[in-house]
């Protein structure tokens, strides 16, 4: 997989992301794959030789994370 440098995040995240309610940059998530705590707007874009794309945690690629697997951080992480 190839690293895709994206120039506006939240706009890609607000067209690209799986789910409902699309988080801000500034929220924090917590990757359950490598157990980090990080800001949303610091994820990493990774497409595959078949052109899909994926939004993966920042750990990535030492990390296979990706949205699938982000969950609320808790305030004091």
């Amino acid at each position: 997989m190839k690293e895709i440098i994206i120039a506006d995040k939240q706009k890609y995240l607000n067209e690209h992301y799986p789910f409902e309610d699309t988080p801000e940059l500034m929220d924090k998530k917590l990757c359950i794959h490598c157990d980090s705590v990080f800001y949303v707007g610091n994820y990493k874009v990774f497409k595959n030789q078949s052109g899909d794309e994926f939004i993966c945690c920042p750990n990535a690629p030492d990390c296979n994370g990706t949205v699938i697997d982000w969950f609320p951080a808790e305030d004091n992480q």
